[in-house]
């Protein structure tokens, strides 16, 4: 029994997704204190290429497990939300854009409370969440590349790709969103109706 428990928490991917995690305090670090600009985009460029690299290997060894299903969501959201601080922070982002995603957690936040209390886990992660997820986490590097390469051609044309990304990466994570509070709404009706016809 042990030993099929740490086959399942001890893998690859579960790896590849805990470095992720530690990338997060370490790219908030570059970013924010020490201001190691070109050091940060490796870090978050490297952090959201991994996002997609766990996922390939899970599939392609057979290695997907529970804990993975966990922490790789996780670390996206982690990096999502640290970027949107430390992007505001540094002025690479507007204040606005980072409310309108922040909604989006709270509005999750609020699904998964309604979850819980009727006895059921987080939803399935939605392929638009996911696509969502990857499309912003690419744009992110690019708009700190943007910021990095200064007043050029270059820096504008890094900032035109970059924005029209967390544009649609801000379209694609609110209509998963929006999906999410649908799944919600149906596992609750159900467990209403389940709970009706017990009674």
């Amino acid at each position: 029994m042990r030993a099929d428990v740490m086959s399942r928490v001890g893998t690859v991917p579960n790896l590849i997704s805990f470095i992720r995690l530690l990338g997060v305090p370490l790219f908030l670090y570059l970013f924010l204190v020490h201001h190691a600009d070109v050091a940060a985009l490796v870090v978050l460029a490297v952090g959201g290429t991994s996002d997609w690299v766990d996922g390939f290997v899970a599939r392609r060894l057979r290695q997907v497990s529970r804990l993975g299903e966990l922490l790789d969501p996780l670390a996206d959201r982690l990096y999502i939300l640290a970027t949107l601080v430390a992007f505001t922070v540094r002025g690479v982002m507007p204040w606005q854009f980072t409310v309108a995603l922040l909604s989006r957690e709270v509005l999750l936040a609020g699904c998964l409370l309604v979850l819980r209390r009727f006895g059921y886990g987080p939803p399935q992660v939605h392929y638009v969440g996911k696509t969502a997820t990857f499309v912003l986490l690419a744009a992110f590097p690019i708009l700190l590349l943007s910021a990095v390469l200064g007043f050029s051609t270059a820096a504008s044309t890094a900032a035109a790709i970059g924005w029209a990304l967390a544009w649609w990466g801000l379209v694609l994570y609110w209509l998963a969103g929006l999906l999410y509070v649908r799944q919600t709404a149906a596992l609750v009706r159900t467990s209403r109706v389940m709970g009706a016809d017990g009674e």
